[in-house]
Formats: C-alpha cells, sequence, structure tokens
C-alpha cells in the first residue's frame, strides 16, 4: 500500500441540496459511461477501489472535498444511477440500515449479473471479513457506519467503507480490491484515507505477523487457563509480572517481559470485556490461522486486543501500533470550499461527455 498523502474527513452533518444531488447523479452517469466505455467494467472496479480517485470524483461532482458526507453521498449517487443491466456493474450495501442490507443487495445483484451461486457466497463472505477486518484488526477508534460493495459482472469487486470517531468529529475511509487481496489478515487494504492517530493497533501489518500466530496458539488453548492469565494481567497490574511470578502455563521456561515507559502506557491498556463464550467456540474449532480465527462469531476488537497484549506482554510477540492511514476541484463544493459550485460549467461539461461518448459509439460503427 502506497503512501500517497492525507486527507482529512470532518464529520460533517446536513443533506445535500435537491438541486446538486440532480447534477450529481447526471454527471455521474456520464462519467461512468465513458469510463466503463474506456477501461471496461474492471476498470472501473480498479478506479474506484483507489482512494484518491475516489476523492477526485468526488471533487468532480462538486461535493465537499473533504467531508465525510465524500464517501456516504458519492456511493448514494453511484447507486442510483449505476444500472447493473446497462453497467454490468451494480452496487450493493451504504449508510446505516442499507449497510445492513448488502447480503440481500449481493443476491439481487447476482441475478441482474448472472452471477453463480458460489460466486454469490465468495462476495458474501469478502463483504463480512472485510467488515470484520477494519472494525476488529484496526482498532483507531472508528466506529463503521458505511459499507458499499461494487461488485462486475465477472465477479471483481471493491469495497468502500467508513467508520465515524464521534469525539474528534472525523471520519476514516477504508477501501478494498478483490484482485489485490492476497490475505484478508495481513495489509489486504488499496489504501485507507484519513488523519493520521497515535497508538493505532494494526494486526493487519506484517509487523503483526508473529502477534497473529501466537494470538492464534492462545485462541487454541483451553478458555479457562486463559481466562487465569487475562485475570492476573488485568487484575493486579504489571507489579505481579514486574516482580517475576509466572502468569501463563508452563512450557519450560520463563517469559522475558520488557515494559514500555510510562507516555505508552495506554498501549497496554486491557479491555475490560473479553468475549470468552467465543474464545470457547475457537477452542472447539481450534481455527488454523487467523483468518479463521476472526470468522469466530462473537470475536470482535476486545477479544482481538486482549489476545493481542497477552502475546506481546507474555511472549514478546508485539503488533504493529502504527497507524495504517496512507494518504482537484473542477466545479467546486457545495460548502463554497474552494468556491460556490458552478452549475452552469457542471451542467455543460455533463452534455459534453455525453455528445463525446456518442461521436465514439458511432464511429466504431
Amino acid at each position: 500500500m502506497k503512501k500517497q498523502g492525507v486527507v482529512d474527513l470532518p464529520l460533517h452533518g446536513g443533506k445535500a441540496p435537491h438541486w446538486l444531488l440532480k447534477r450529481m447523479k447526471s454527471l455521474a452517469h456520464a462519467i461512468f459511461e465513458v469510463i466503463v466505455d474506456e477501461y471496461g467494467v474492471n476498470g472501473a472496479i480498479e478506479k474506484l477501489a483507489d482512494p484518491l480517485w475516489f476523492q477526485s470524483l468526488s471533487c468532480a461532482l462538486a461535493y465537499d472535498w473533504h467531508s465525510s458526507g465524500t464517501t456516504t453521498v458519492v456511493c448514494g449517487v453511484l447507486k442510483s444511477v449505476i444500472d447493473p443491466e446497462e453497467f454490468g456493474l451494480g452496487i450493493a450495501g451504504g449508510k446505516g440500515k442499507a449497510s445492513r442490507n448488502t447480503l440481500s443487495d449481493i443476491d439481487a445483484l447476482g441475478e441482474k449479473l448472472k452471477l453463480s451461486d458460489g460466486k454469490l457466497e465468495e462476495l458474501k463472505y469478502a463483504s463480512r471479513i472485510s467488515a470484520k477486518v477494519d472494525n476488529a484488526c484496526i482498532q483507531d477508534g472508528y466506529q463503521l457506519y458505511h459499507h458499499s460493495m461494487f461488485i462486475s459482472e465477472k465477479g471483481e469487486w471493491a469495497v468502500i467503507q467508513q467508520g465515524m470517531n464521534p469525539r474528534d468529529q472525523y471520519a476514516r475511509r477504508y477501501h478494498w480490491l478483490s484482485s489485490s487481496v492476497k490475505r484478508y489478515e495481513e495489509e489486504p487494504h488499496q489504501g485507507i484515507i484519513g488523519i493520521l492517530q497515535d497508538n493505532v493497533l494494526d494486526m493487519t501489518a506484517k509487523e503483526s505477523r508473529g502477534c497473529r500466530g501466537t494470538s492464534i496458539d492462545l485462541a487454541k488453548t483451553e478458555p479457562g487457563e486463559l481466562k487465569r492469565v487475562y485475570k492476573e494481567l488485568s487484575g493486579s497490574g504489571d507489579k505481579r509480572i514486574r516482580s517475576g511470578q509466572r502468569t501463563l502455563f508452563e512450557f519450560g521456561f520463563i517469559p522475558t517481559v520488557e515494559f514500555k515507559p510510562k507516555s505508552e502506557e495506554l498501549l497496554y491498556r486491557l479491555p475490560r470485556r473479553v468475549n470468552w463464550d467465543a474464545l470457547r467456540v475457537a477452542y472447539e474449532k481450534q481455527p488454523e490461522n487467523y483468518e479463521q480465527f476472526l470468522c469466530v462469531r462473537g470475536v470482535g476488537p476486545a477479544t482481538v486486543r486482549a489476545l493481542a497484549l497477552i502475546a506481546e506482554l507474555i511472549y514478546g510477540e508485539p503488533p504493529s501500533w502504527r497507524d495504517p492511514v496512507k494518504f482537484s476541484f473542477a466545479f467546486g463544493g457545495k460548502d463554497g470550499v474552494p468556491y460556490p459550485v458552478d452549475k452552469r460549467t457542471m451542467d455543460e461539461t455533463t452534455e459534453v461527455l455525453r455528445t463525446a461518448l456518442k461521436h465514439a459509439k458511432a464511429k466504431t460503427l
């Protein structure tokens, strides 16, 4: 994942005005007619998975250049104008309640795009696991509230999802592309846009590979024994560890533990609640890898964090605490930034694109 800059996404309330939405829809339809004609359906999917291209699209559609609505409104506009039977491309999910309809949307798109049952199950799994990874494996303080999945007629996909941090009043956007995902649990993103934060637990980083492996070993351990260790760590603080008392089952050695300075103590704050029932299920299933562990129902941020901290404090396998965030105006923006929307130019540009596409198609006949 390349570092290409940083984009702030402050949380903005309100709705896009009708006059702007109407023009955004017309222009978006014209833009995607050109893109699909020029680059094909998979080319369109690849562009949508590019965080900065998507940001530029929002600017070209005259929406906010850095608002949280950049994601939710633009995805909503695209879903309303991109007809699967016309473009060979469909969109599932959306903001809030719409995100919970993603799986049923995938079924509906499967009929229109003539996708096999096997492919539909793959798409549903990709939707679920991408949300699980961004909600549990990257603990950056952002709670997901938007999930859109773009699906091509060949079953290729891109996911654009967004989380919000009400305390800081910012949003963060996560981009995925099917052809680039080698492993769901290790650096699967095309990019993540937002403001950089300190002390973000990133279990998807390559640096977290050892911690993930130890977390799996812990998940395979009898939960009662694991719970005892957790209580030792959380109930007695670091004094008992510093005294040299053993706090994990006997493996023929006494673990060596290095302690961070007080400025980093927040990194080691164990979650107050852990889903021990989920760990019981994980123990019974004996997951072979971290992805299988994440798929256990009930495994969430607290469980992931608890095992990661135990893996570091006891076994010296640290996870990454580095924020994975990696990262143009055409007609203005609705808030007047960098200037008010130029309605006339926006309408004229839409017409120019439509006319150019008609001429291009006529020449090929």
